[in-house]
């Protein structure tokens, strides 16, 4: 006896839902310097949260061309992919409400929603007392904070942000806050916000000095390796789409240069970290 039943469609994943679905938008983050917009995406009965910065609600830059962050963000995301550490949020390029922009899926963080507690312990970049002894973390700086006390500016001693510095290091990374860094509740490590990052000048500003001067270990070599040859191929080619042939090759002779010598950079004097850090 043959049985018959109802064939069940498969739900979308994250990716279709925001690679397709219809966008809303929920409100706009006003900390961000740009245009940035919190926003639901929907494709039956799917969602998923996102960020959306349109192209049309840049800030000119004086030391970036204008109406290329967006793609900046895109590229940032496919080298991450391509290095597997997953660091960058998946990201695309599509039409929304205001226009062509970036678009990349929500990192919900512990304390986000009503049901998560907040991450407990210091953050994953933050400030301490001077003179205190912080095991785990590595410090970056001294400073005053706004009572005029003496704090320091420390780091995890991570391998999830261990693995985010190299990663600035290649897409040479302006604006690596410490805001910019996200622990999901998934427990994964995310960054974001990579609009100002591979310009073929020197433009490295990271609060993740904690391992300058360092010998980098073989197991991340093998994947800048990696990445230094496929930009050679295809993901060369899908680079192209949104930064410029010298930007590429600007890339590439970055992970050379961090396999000719294999030693974290240190800061300069010119401007060590974003500012504000966070």
């Amino acid at each position: 006896m043959r049985c018959s039943g109802l064939t069940m469609t498969p739900r979308p994943d994250d990716r279709e839902v925001l690679r397709d679905g219809e966008l809303t938008v929920i409100g706009r983050i006003r900390s961000a310097s740009n245009g940035t917009f919190l926003c639901e995406s929907t494709l039956g009965e799917s969602s998923v949260h996102c960020v959306y910065k349109p192209i049309a609600g840049e800030a000119p830059l004086w030391d970036f061309p204008d109406g290329t962050l967006a793609g900046r963000e895109r590229a940032a995301y496919l080298v991450s992919a391509k290095l597997g550490w997953n660091i960058v949020p998946y990201t695309i390029i599509r039409h929304g409400p205001a226009g062509p922009g970036m678009l990349q899926k929500w990192v919900q963080q512990p304390g986000d929603a009503v049901d998560t507690e907040p991450r407990p312990g210091p953050d994953l970049v933050d400030l301490f007392p001077a003179g205190a002894k912080q095991p785990g973390y590595l410090p970056v700086l001294r400073a005053l904070d706004y009572a005029g006390d003496e704090v320091v500016l420390m780091h995890a001693d991570d391998i999830r942000l261990y693995r985010m510095a190299v990663f600035d290091v290649l897409i040479n990374n302006a604006d690596r806050k410490g805001g910019h860094i996200l622990c999901g509740v998934d427990g994964h490590v995310y960054g974001v916000d990579h609009g100002v990052s591979l310009h073929v000048e020197d433009k490295l500003r990271t609060v993740l000095w904690g391992w300058s001067g360092k010998p980098v270990d073989d197991e991340t070599l093998e994947a800048v390796a990696r990445l230094r040859d496929q930009l050679r191929g295809d993901l060369g080619d899908q680079l192209r789409e949104h930064i410029t042939r010298r930007e590429v090759a600007a890339l590439h002779a970055r992970t050379v240069a961090l396999l000719d010598n294999p030693v974290m950079p240190t800061p300069d004097r010119r401007r060590p970290i974003p500012w504000p850090a966070f």
